[in-house]
């Protein structure tokens, strides 16, 4: 919200140059990046946290077989 803000207060002195157009993109394309970076750290944690259980259920039936066989 503040960037939103910030980048049409920013812009309105240079409506009439084209240098607003600019500003707005870099801030869209900021935002976007951000959106981004956030999700892709949400996708390393989800992939750690599926190799952690893989692991885990994979210690549990090596586990379980070996009790078997004795």
């Amino acid at each position: 919200m503040k960037l939103s803000i910030l980048a049409v207060v920013a812009t309105v002195p240079l409506c009439g140059c084209g240098l607003a157009e600019t500003t707005t993109v870099a801030a869209t394309e900021a935002k976007t990046a951000a959106e981004q970076a956030k999700q892709g750290k949400e996708m390393e944690e989800k992939v750690k946290r599926d190799i952690e259980a893989a692991q885990k259920a994979e210690r549990e039936a090596r586990d379980k077989a070996e009790a078997a066989s004795e």
